[in-house]
């Protein structure tokens, strides 16, 4: 083989690198990247947006009999339908246990999680968020025949107070309830079968939740226990860490646009009678 001058030597990088940059520019983007890959536009080309929730918590999501069959339903349902429909593709989603959902959207098995997610520090330092849809106020369910001992913050210490295993609830019982004893359950109606039972004590619950679940369970109220609510423990939609920022773009329209008209907060009121009529039929 012939060797190169110098200068031919240069002039040939220059063509190669040319050549790199000049048809490089997508395939680097998402090669030097890997998950920063344009979520939006994988979505669309796929056609459907693969969504990750824990059907255990209504009215946001749970399951009921639509036309005979088995539906998860809910007002976070609705939202992301309502996402669905704005980027004109279909809606995949895929029910699990709550302290999973995360774990789904990070390993790539779904574009978007939503469950009645907030989006805390610890969760942005691994996962994006859209702009918050809804602010909860957070009570504690317990049985009626403690309503006269179960009455303030102090009454809780020592007891077994159940928080939804990977939950923002976890924290407020850790944070409010410093003295009481928290006990993570992965499944919300597994928490108020055991207030029901007398092996927890209470559950703190967002309050919409709290209130169908009472309405199902006569023996159970929200007890005159006030517990603060944070702006931090507002929902949002859970995105991946990279790549995200135009799909984000194109959810946080669709909630401005469903706040403004109030339909999140009709969602929400529609679904809690749902889930309270899906009860009562049971």
């Amino acid at each position: 083989m012939k060797k190169m001058t110098g200068l031919a030597v240069t002039l040939l990088a220059l063509v190669a690198l040319a050549a790199c940059g000049g048809g490089g520019n997508t395939s680097s983007s998402s090669d030097s990247n890997g998950a920063k890959e344009n979520q939006l536009a994988a979505i669309k080309e796929s056609g459907v947006l693969k969504v990750a929730t824990s059907a255990d918590f209504a009215p946001f999501e749970f399951h009921t009999m639509v036309d005979g069959k088995d539906q998860v339903v809910g007002a976070d349902i609705d939202l992301v339908n309502e996402i669905a429909k704005e980027l004109g593709v279909k809606l995949e989603v895929s029910d699990m246990n709550y302290n999973t959902v995360l774990a789904s959207l990070k390993e790539g098995k779904s574009d978007i999680a939503v469950a009645g997610l907030s989006a805390t520090e610890e969760r942005r330092e691994q996962f994006d968020f859209s702009d918050d849809y809804y602010n909860p106020p957070q009570v504690m369910v317990i049985n009626k025949s403690n309503e006269s001992t179960l009455n303030s913050i102090k009454a809780f210490d020592g007891k077994q107070v159940g928080g939804q295993k990977g939950s923002i609830q976890e924290d407020v019982i850790k944070e409010q309830l410093p003295s009481a004893r928290l006990v993570s359950i992965d499944k919300v109606p597994n928490m108020i079968v055991e207030v029901n039972g007398g092996s927890l004590d209470g559950v703190v619950l967002e309050e919409t939740t709290a209130e169908s679940y009472v309405q199902q369970n006569p023996d159970l109220m929200i007890a005159n226990v006030e517990l603060k609510t944070n702006d931090d423990e507002a929902y949002a939609i859970a995105l991946k860490k990279e790549g995200s920022n135009e799909l984000k773009d194109e959810i946080n329209k669709v909630i401005k646009k469903l706040n403004d008209e109030g339909k999140i907060e009709e969602f929400v009121k529609k679904n809690n009678e749902l889930a309270n009529s899906s009860a009562t039929e049971e």
